[in-house]
């Protein structure tokens, strides 16, 4: 496009002959690399911003694993060539494999929660939104930790349950993995706790949807002296409510 911009401006125009000699062989420069310039700048910014580089100890192989997965979720083999087309020099597969270990550490997942509480500004009462997904593996053969359960996607595999803890913005706090076996309402409180503990919270609200609902987890949250929303599905509008938008049809209600 370019190049056709530039030949209807000088249509008609003779080239100017400068005298100099053509050289053999001249034509357009190779190219020989290139980068996601924009792309790679603003996730690395970001990654810095929310304390990652202090809390992983400045680890780049974990940071490029984390860019790869944001750029295009795949593999951990095939996240190499993700880093390769983004111009990350990516570390080779034996490096990403030696440093796995290091990365299923509690003390790891630790202080990456403590990064995200500490951007959050959690304060003494904290809005905290909980919801569970599955994630499945592709074998055949359950361990006890990745066990054949309910599955989000609808999948025989074996499975492990994940449950994310957010803020009121839906931004992460924790997350914390579960056997693929276990019930998603026996997750909520295992990763409460976890999280209160962590960060010396007293004054928890949990906004949970019908799923999490369970007489045991009202009680259990109860007893420890937090609060709770949780979405419940009713099978009628209540008549209060179907009365006021009979009465005032095409309105929205005031506060309160």
């Amino acid at each position: 496009m370019k190049a056709a911009a530039a030949a209807r401006l000088s249509q008609g125009q003779q080239q100017l002959d400068l005298g100099i000699a053509a050289v053999d062989g001249a034509g357009p420069l190779p190219i020989t690399s290139s980068r996601m310039a924009v792309l790679v700048d603003a996730l690395l910014r970001i990654y810095d911003e929310l304390g990652f580089t202090e809390k992983t100890y400045g680890d780049n192989v974990f940071r490029d694993l984390v860019l790869a997965r944001i750029i295009e979720p795949t593999s951990k083999l095939d996240s190499l060539r993700v880093l390769d087309e983004a111009g990350v020099n990516a570390p080779s597969y034996a490096t990403v494999t030696r440093h796995l270990r290091m990365f299923a550490e509690p003390r790891w997942q630790r202080e990456l929660s403590r990064a995200c509480a500490e951007h959050a500004r959690l304060g003494p009462a904290t809005l905290c939104l909980y919801d569970v997904t599955t994630l499945y593996f592709e074998t055949d053969k359950a361990d006890g930790f990745r066990e054949p359960g309910f599955s989000k996607e609808r999948r025989l595999e074996p499975q492990i349950t994940v449950g994310l803890l957010t803020d009121a913005s839906g931004f992460p706090l924790m997350m914390e993995a579960f056997e693929g076996n276990r019930a998603e309402t026996l997750t909520m409180m295992p990763t409460l706790t976890a999280f209160m503990t962590a960060h010396k919270l007293t004054d928890v609200t949990v906004v949970a949807d019908a799923g999490m609902i369970s007489t045991d987890n009202m009680k259990a949250i109860e007893d420890a002296d937090l609060t709770f929303i949780l979405g419940e599905k009713i099978p009628t509008v209540p008549y209060l409510i179907s009365k006021w938008h009979k009465d005032n049809p095409g309105s929205t209600p005031p506060d309160g």
